[in-house]
């Protein structure tokens, strides 16, 4: 990528006048089709920063297909070719740490990132780390309150999410509490740990109302399955992304995720500039997006009130 109207700042302006450009190394945690819009967010947000692919820096792409078992070499790959600055989703940070100390790594998303290990805080990181809070779990009774004005009489909640994941079992258990505090009477747990645990989860699953999903890397590449699965068992599910919702899911509430890469975009441009992942405080979500597939919800047989579709940024028919 390239700087426009300025100079790069140091190392990397006496680097670019050698003829070698910055290295930024993004790994998405499923698919490159599933990262789609976020990472032509995040390619958009560098442009505008004067950064383009190709002229005086370099992405060097890579994507975990929904595997956590890849995570650790494309950790060690990026470490070989010595790339600046690394970008990335909370669930695949722990295995980037374990494999540098060094160079800087931003992730877009993060669940919980000080109850998940991976900064000190988020107003001092500490460390090589620093990036995006979305607080997933403090956002689950606002979506839980949501999806019950819409569906109200919920008696029993499945709530599956990546329990390999930490970050995940922390905004499990905020559904769980958040469910109760609403007087939900029961919630059962789908966990999963590999795309293969999807199905199984769904046929041991007795009776359940709904559907709260968690998202992480994992989910996330396999969400068209996970819909197939909800609507097959005419589950209306709960979602915190809106692409879940655009897969087919029925609701989601949560932070923007092209908005959150957009941002992760100033977190590169800062490191590229010279400044220390330490001294980034680590920031909060502020834009969300609550959707509504109106499609699902007549396949559900489920009316939506109008107020709640007049609330919707967004309804998909």
């Amino acid at each position: 990528m390239s700087l426009l109207g300025g100079a790069v700042a140091t190392p990397f302006a006496a680097r670019a006048q050698q003829g070698k450009l910055p290295t930024i190394g993004f790994m998405g945690t499923g698919s490159a089709a599933n990262f789609s819009a976020w990472t032509a967010a995040f390619v958009q947000r560098l442009h505008e920063l004067g950064w383009i692919e190709g002229r005086t820096a370099t992405i060097e792409y890579r994507w975990g297909e929904g595997r956590p078992d890849r995570f650790a070499a494309i950790a060690t790959e990026f470490v070989r070719l010595k790339v600046d600055v690394i970008v990335t989703l909370g669930s695949a940070v722990p295995t980037f740490k374990r494999a540098t100390s060094d160079i800087p790594i931003i992730f877009a998303v993060a669940t919980d990132p000080v109850g998940g290990g991976l900064v000190s805080s988020l107003a001092r990181p500490g460390g090589n780390v620093t990036g995006i809070s979305n607080q997933q779990s403090d956002l689950a009774g606002k979506r839980l309150g949501l999806f019950l004005e819409i569906v109200p009489n919920v008696r029993r909640l499945a709530v599956m999410g990546n329990v390999g994941y930490a970050e995940s079992v922390i905004e499990m258990n905020g559904v769980e509490t958040a469910a109760r505090n609403l007087g939900i009477g029961a919630v059962a747990r789908m966990e999963i740990r590999r795309p293969d645990d999807i199905a199984p989860a769904f046929e041991r699953l007795e009776r359940a109302d709904a559907l709260y999903l968690v998202a992480d890397g994992l989910m996330n590449a396999q969400r068209m399955r996970i819909m197939t699965h909800a609507l097959s068992a005419r589950l209306p599910t709960i979602c915190n992304v809106r692409e879940y919702a655009a897969a087919g899911g029925f609701m989601s509430y949560g932070p923007s995720f092209p908005d959150l890469y957009r941002r992760a975009a100033e977190y590169v441009d800062k490191i590229l500039r010279g400044a220390k992942p330490a001294d980034l405080p680590v920031e909060q979500p502020t834009k969300f997006d609550f959707v509504i597939n109106l499609t699902t919800a007549k396949a559900l047989g489920l009316t939506i009130p109008q107020s709640m579709l007049l609330r919707a940024d967004e309804v998909i028919e």
